[in-house]
């Protein structure tokens, strides 16, 4: 039986899952240790650093983490090397850092006084960490896209087993100052890199240059996609807050029972990492069963992971909040439920949306989260009872973007499969909305 379920997932899950895994509980235990030593005040920065460094990172780093997986592993199912996508990554990947830092640096005085109580030094942390998740998040691109998951799932492990070890020690020794908390977060993803390089420098290879359109016209979408599918899981704490400035007591509730309801989502990250791969390069090879057929043991593991999760935020959801995080009861089992529901089919939507990458439709990803922003506000703006229009928001947009994703899908592989390996621009697979 356990050997039929590891047949269903894709190739790559459980050694992803296991470096997300420690990664996960890394963040934890950072964050405790930070909590223990720290005073309220230097807590804050940390934390304000934290959110910024991840989201940024996210945001921006992530899609290019994406394109230079699906470009190399087209190019891989022809046989050609991955060190020209590399290049453009790398350069990409500078060129948006670049941006940032000149945005930070200029003003640096602004963020120290307002953000990190007049410390400079915590905005050149800041740089320090974001220049970090620029370097791992290129490299690992190349990983995923040439299915070196052991790999990537050791960059991933040795990421988070450095930041356990580092702010142990920095607990045991009686560190007080948030600087050296965040100097973790540039130490241990960059320590990975250089310890998970040496896969990379031998598969990188030579060859013409990739064209720069191949790696960039779809790299606005998706990062816009990036951040529209940011405001669909996480625009509902800050609308209740907005639409109910004075109920403080909801707003936290809200926040702790999404931490339980989104535990699909973290599990879901352990296999988006092999799913745009092995997609891409079914496309590429015009394997259209293959690629509707991994398709569709993907929808029915994140199905069966949501509808798991829901029955255990339903039933025990109320209860776990309050024992948790000390959440007042001001949600019942109805409201998990939709909130269930909602963490379902943004499940769907993270599926869906990475089989439009692997057939290179940015843009029909783009529009489906576009179509379901624009529903979530329309029904935030609803009258109705102001926690309940949050979670029908949630919920109805999510649903809303996995359906639109599933219409522009029905198109199917339309182009001929693969091009003469002379070509060394990897060409768009895809046919319909692009």
């Amino acid at each position: 039986m356990i050997s039929r379920l590891l047949r269903l997932i894709p190739p790559g899950t459980i050694a992803v899952g296991a470096g997300l895994g420690l990664l996960g509980i890394a963040s934890y235990v950072h964050l405790a240790v930070a909590g223990h030593s720290l005073s309220g005040t230097d807590y804050n920065s940390l934390s304000v650093l934290w959110s910024i460094v991840f989201t940024l990172g996210i945001g921006v780093f992530m899609p290019i983490e994406q394109e230079v997986a699906r470009v190399v592993a087209a190019r891989h199912s022809q046989g050609l090397p991955p060190g020209p996508v590399l290049a453009r990554g790398v350069t990409v990947a500078a060129a948006m850092l670049a941006v940032l830092v000149l945005a930070v640096t200029a003003g640096r005085q602004l963020l120290a006084d307002h953000l990190f109580h007049g410390d400079g030094t915590m905005v050149t942390v800041l740089v320090g960490a974001l220049a970090a998740m620029a370097v791992a998040y290129t490299t690992r691109g190349v990983l995923s896209g040439l299915q070196l998951f052991p790999w990537y799932g050791t960059q991933l492990g040795i990421d988070g087993g450095l930041r356990i070890v580092m702010v142990a020690l920095l607990g045991l020794a009686g560190v007080t100052s948030p600087i050296w908390y965040g100097v973790v977060l540039v130490v241990a993803p960059l320590a990975s890199v250089l310890l998970t390089l040496p896969p990379v420098l031998r598969a990188i290879g030579g060859g013409a240059p990739v064209a720069w359109a191949t790696l960039l016209r779809g790299l606005g979408l998706l990062t816009a996609s990036s951040l529209l599918s940011q405001v669909v899981v996480n625009v509902g704490v800050i609308n209740l807050q907005l639409l109910a400035p004075s109920d403080t007591a909801a707003a936290g509730a809200l926040l702790s029972a999404l931490v339980l309801v989104r535990i699909p989502l973290f599990v879901f990250g352990s296999m988006q990492a092999s799913l745009l791969p092995g997609l891409a390069t079914t496309a590429t090879t015009g394997d259209q069963a293959g690629f509707y057929g991994l398709l569709r043991r993907a929808v029915g593991i994140v199905t069966a992971l949501g509808l798991t999760g829901a029955v255990g935020a339903v039933l025990l959801g109320p209860w776990l909040v309050g024992v948790l995080f000390d959440a007042p009861g001001v949600l019942g089992h109805g409201d998990f439920a939709w909130l269930a529901a909602a963490t379902l089919a943004y499940l769907w939507a993270m599926v869906l949306g990475q089989a439009l990458l692997a057939l290179d439709r940015h843009r029909a990803q783009a529009l489906a989260w576009t179509v379901g922003v624009a529903a979530l506000i329309i029904v935030t703006l609803l009258p109705a009872p102001v926690i309940l229009r949050v979670e029908l928001a949630y919920t109805i947009g999510s649903v809303i973007v996995a359906a639109t994703m599933a219409v522009l899908l029905r198109g199917g592989i339309r182009r001929p499969p693969t091009p003469p390996l002379t070509d060394a621009v990897t060409p768009a697979v895809s046919g319909g909305i692009r």
